[in-house]
């Protein structure tokens, strides 16, 4: 009998039991024509009806679902959308009757047979279970839930999709062990489970996927060891399993994986020497086995002549106890290459068959024998004209710096070599490499002077050249380091006074002149210094002068250190407003006065210590109102008075009081005389006058305070429609953004930028998911990223710009400068995640059809007019490009990231920067031709960088492919096939209700049956693509204004609406 189905699907017959059999003859069924047979004997029978019944068993585990049709594709997909909890952008709303299932979001069929081949529903923010139903669809090739909040454990029933060739469930919140019964799936070439909280063992039977290729199982909870039937695996190429619990060693039979390309399992807990096979795997382009606990005492010196295309290599962090291999130098390919923290020792060899070496990092070794023979490898250096780290610090290196350390490649932008025996004078020609940005040469026996070359280092961020035996004053030439966030002099033998070379540090964090021979006043442009965030340390010299009331500048200083000096005079009452200090030393010095009240209100002290001072007067009770306030140190004063008891004042321990002889009270550990009770002996009639005074001022206080709560409220009601700017905005710790991002979990870890990383997290005073920027201090030009964006969003407000929620500015764990900004949370996420294939993923990008990428440029378009147009000073944003236009829970886009961005003020039509960034001035593809050339910032350049944007959008393509070169790019490309052959160049995902043929149904798609795009649709695609080209000429004065591309976006957003 048949059962009743749509028409649209496939039609099979289901026999009833009574059917079967009747009178002792089979009936095949009613459908078919009867075929009988004569009338058997009882056990003959029997014999023949129990086969039939093994047989239909047998069938049932075979064909479960195929034999049954698409039916069960449907009913398998209803059962998958009933186990979705939350689907908050409504991706599954086309998901319903009305629809045939092959026409639901995610889903493709086949074309033939319409049976499901693929199930893609990536980053869409799903939250649920994956449901064991899954596995009825027997015809899949492609499962791809990457990127949503799936949890619970991974159904065994996927071990039935035997046609199955790619599985992406990474990064998600699966838990529990990799089912076995993966192993069914025996056509799997692409395995991808990273970024979950899956644990327990790999199985060994994954071994007989014998098809496998790529294998990425990083960032998990996985324990055990590496199941050996993997190593028969040959068809891998690809093989990650980074940042987990496994241990064991490497075994030989390593060797099988003849096609391995990427090895990668850095941050484990894996042992042993390496194998000798390991050497022999010439197919090998990365290996990464970082961090874990390998030893061995001999690395083989020609284990580099087999892995000749090797590119990176990475074993830092383990604990091997060799020689580098000669044979390193037959690796002509490599680039990166990381031994770093092991014990290796002897002489380093010639590197200078490397001429693609960009990074050598050997820090943290026993490498040298102190003697000046150890750097003879720098000579062959020279050969490697693309190298731009050398790290060589915290070894047994020795003698004087060669003369071949000034012929290295003029791309060095970090160079370390402190921590090792080098003495003689510091090279000035080394002031050569003017890209350097980070310079160590601190822990070594250098004499001599500064080199004034050092001023040229215009990129110079960090800057380390603290315990040695440096003598003569600081150069003022180092005043031209604009860039400088770190500089570390401290322990040398520095003399004169400090110059006052501080006026372009504008991004100075941390300064650390300590234990010198310093004379002088501090400069006043120190106390200028704002940014000044992280330390602040110039004690251990002969500083004389007082403290400046100019010290309240420093609001962001986290530590500073003025100790054992000559300082005199009051310390000022101003330094109550240092609010975010947190480390306090002003011992040591000649401080006389009174302790000022307003140290009570810095309420992020942990540690002060004003011993051995001239100071008098009484402790200010409001310190045991600090109730971080670990250590209090006033020994040795002129103190008097009582001694408080709360807060600090409670724990003997953490406060020192000797040497202040008229101090007393306090709790009984201090042991102090108790305070004298003055009596008050004045006449009753005094005391009745003293009672009418103060009624009198109390009638007083009542009727300004009535005044002053009417004059409140009067106020109130004109201002509280007035959006906080980010000075009103509270603060918040840093405690509570490491509490909301589980401790910057890299589950909680959603992006990064150009200036740091991106977290979701839930702070507790707000009641929902925000974005957290937490800033990398390290990178330049992250500091004034803080600023610029600070600046940037103060005082805007448009509903298609990212709104800040509030601020950080801090100390972590580690005593370093901690920043962050939080950002309402954009569930979507960006433009470049919709529009492009995520990496190591083998999927196609996410459906983004034409209505909605008009809609998005409107909106970008209407949020860099007002930032042109209508904001008191225009702003431009110098960095607009995908990965900064987020998209909240209804796709509005919101422009995001104004690190770079500036304020402009119009006089007389000519633009002026009122907040420089000098440097970077966008991102390369993005930015206009004209900041190449050194021109100033404009509203212009943004225009240009809109026009790329658009371009980008309907072509699918970023402007930095590899296809775009020698002078063919992006908007050349469009050019030429405009108007009369954009579908040459169109995204193919716009186009109207086309199948996209993948390898796992290419087989029943020919292009012949795709449907060409509706005329309506190529009309606004033409108009998008002329705005673009418009928008993106060489010329600034040739472009359009944002104004124009509002008005012309408007007007193509409607047409198309009215007759799409």
């Amino acid at each position: 009998m048949q059962l009743g189905v749509s028409s649209n699907l496939m039609p099979y017959l289901v026999l009833e039991p009574e059917e079967m059999f009747k009178d002792g003859v089979i009936l095949h069924s009613s459908s078919t024509p009867s075929m009988a047979f004569a009338p058997m004997s009882r056990p003959f029978w029997c014999i023949h009806l129990l086969i039939f019944c093994l047989t239909l068993l047998w069938l049932q585990f075979i064909i479960p679902a195929s034999a049954l049709g698409n039916e069960s594709d449907y009913l398998a997909l209803l059962k998958f959308n009933e186990s979705i909890s939350s689907d908050p952008n409504q991706m599954l709303s086309s998901w319903n009757t009305s629809n045939h299932f092959c026409n639901w979001h995610g889903v493709t069929c086949s074309h033939k047979h319409q049976r499901v081949t693929e199930l893609k529903l990536e980053g869409y923010g799903l939250r649920g279970t994956i449901s064991p139903h899954v596995g009825n669809l027997s015809f899949l090739r492609n499962l791809s839930l990457d990127s949503n909040y799936f949890h619970g454990e991974i159904p065994a029933e996927l071990g039935r999709l035997f046609r199955l060739q790619n599985l992406n469930l990474s990064d998600n919140e699966l838990i529990g062990e990799i089912p076995i019964n993966l192993t069914g799936c025996t056509e799997l070439r692409y395995l991808c489970l990273n970024m979950n909280k899956l644990s327990g063992i790999i199985p060994n039977e994954i071994g007989s996927l014998r098809k496998l290729k790529e294998l990425y199982l990083y960032r998990n909870n996985l324990t055990g060891y590496i199941p050996a039937s993997m190593w028969n695996v040959s068809s891998l190429e690809q093989l990650s399993m980074a940042y987990n619990n496994l241990e064991g060693s490497i075994p030989e039979e390593i060797e099988h994986l003849k096609n391995l390309i990427f090895f990668s399992i850095p941050v484990n807990r894996f042992s042993g020497a390496l194998p000798s096979s390991l050497y022999n795997m010439s197919s090998l382009t990365r290996l990464s086995l970082a961090a874990n606990h390998l030893n061995g005492t001999r690395l083989p010196n020609n284990m580099f002549s087999t892995l000749s295309n090797l590119q990176e290599f990475y074993i830092g962090g383990n604990q091997i106890s060799s020689s580098i291999p000669t044979s390193i130098s037959n690796s002509s390919s490599l680039r990166l290459f990381d031994i770093s923290e092991n014990y290796c020792v002897g002489k380093v060899p010639s590197l200078g068959n490397l001429k693609d070496l960009e990074m050598l990092n050997l820090a943290i070794n026993s490498l040298g024998s102190s003697s000046s023979s150890d750097l003879d490898f720098i000579t062959s250096l020279e050969n490697c004209t693309q190298l731009k780290i050398l790290g060589l610090d915290h070894n047994k290196f020795g003698g004087s710096l060669p003369n071949s350390i000034a012929n290295l490649s003029t791309q060095l932008i970090q160079l370390f070599l402190g921590g090792n025996q080098f003495y003689g004078t510091i090279p000035t020609t080394l002031g050569k490499y003017t890209k350097l940005v980070a310079l160590g040469l601190e822990s070594n026996q250098f004499t001599g002077t500064i080199p004034a070359t050092f001023g040229e280092f215009y990129q110079m961020q960090s800057m380390t050249l603290g315990e040695n035996q440096l003598n003569g004053e600081i150069p003022s030439s180092l005043g031209n380091l604009s860039e400088l966030v770190e500089l570390y002099f401290s322990e040398n033998k520095l003399e004169g006074k400090i110059p006052p070379i501080f006026g372009k540090w504008k991004y100075l964090t941390f300064l650390d002149l300590s234990k010198n021979n310093l004379s002088g006043a501090i400069p006043l442009q120190i106390f200028s210094l704002s940014s000044l965030s992280q330390s602040l340390n110039l004690s251990h010299n002969s500083l004389n002068g007082s403290l400046p009331i100019e010290v309240e500048n420093l609001k962001n200083l986290g530590t500073m250190d003025i100790s054992e000096n000559h300082l005199s005079g009051e310390i000022p009452k101003t330094i109550g407003k240092c609010i975010t200090m947190e480390y306090l030393y002003l011992q040591g010095n000649r401080f006389s006065g009174t302790m000022p009240p307003s140290l009570a209100s810095m309420k992020n002290l942990m540690y002060l210590d004003l011993s051995r001072n001239n100071l008098s007067g009484s402790i200010p009770t409001g310190l045991q109102n600090i109730s971080v306030l670990k250590y209090l140190n006033v020994s040795f004063n002129l103190l008097e008075g009582e001694v408080p008891i709360e807060g600090v004042f409670k724990n003997a321990s953490a406060i020192s009081m000797a040497g202040n002889n008229k101090l007393c009270g306090g709790i009984f550990e201090l042991h102090l005389s108790p305070c004298s009770i003055k009596v008050d002996t004045q006449s009753k009639h005094h005391n009745l006058r003293l009672m009418v005074i103060l009624i009198c001022v109390a009638v007083c206080l009542l009727l300004s305070s009535i005044l002053a709560i009417y004059w409140t409220r009067k106020r109130n009601k004109t201002s509280s429609s007035t959006s906080p700017t980010i000075d009103q905005l509270a603060m918040v710790s840093y405690q509570n953004l490491h509490n909301a991002t589980e401790g910057f979990s890299i589950v909680n870890l959603i992006g990064s930028g150009s200036f740091g990383s991106v977290y979701k997290g839930r702070i507790e005073s707000y009641d929902r998911l925000v974005a957290i920027k937490v800033l990398n201090l390290q990178r330049k030009g992250a500091h004034k990223s803080f600023i610029s964006e600070c600046n940037a969003l103060k005082n805007i407000r448009h509903r298609n710009l990212i709104k800040i929620l509030t601020c950080c500015s801090s100390i972590d764990y580690k005593g370093q400068e901690f920043k962050a900004l939080i950002f309402e949370y954009m569930s979507n996420g960006s433009i470049d995640e919709w529009l492009h294939t995520v990496a190591e993923s083998l999927d196609q990008p996410r459906t983004l059809g034409l209505d909605r990428r008009l809609n998005i440029l409107y909106d970008v378009a209407s949020a860099l007019h007002y930032l042109h147009c209508e904001c008191e000073q225009p702003v431009v944003h110098c960095d607009l490009k995908p990965s900064n236009i987020l998209l909240d829970d209804d796709t509005v886009a919101h422009v995001s990231d104004f690190g770079l961005a500036r304020l402009l003020s119009i006089f007389n039509g000519i633009s002026q920067k009122q907040s420089s960034t000098t440097g970077i001035k966008g991102t390369i593809g993005y930015a206009p031709p004209e900041y190449g050339t050194g021109s100033e910032v404009s509203t212009q350049g943004d225009v240009y960088s809109f026009g790329i944007l658009v371009l980008e959008m309907v072509t699918g393509r970023r402007p930095t492919e590899d296809m775009f070169k020698d002078g063919h790019d992006l908007r050349s490309y469009v050019r030429t096939a405009y108007p009369n052959n954009i579908l040459e160049i169109v995204d193919s995902t716009l186009l109207r209700n086309q199948i996209q043929p993948t390898t796992a149904v290419a087989e029943e798609i020919s292009m012949e049956e795709l449907i060409p795009m509706h005329p309506n649709e190529e009309k606004a695609i033409i108009s998008l693509l002329g705005i673009g080209l418009a928008c993106s000429v060489e010329s600034p004065k040739e472009r359009l204004n944002m104004m124009d591309v509002t008005r012309e976006l408007n007007q193509i957003k409607n047409a198309f609406h009215s007759h799409g």
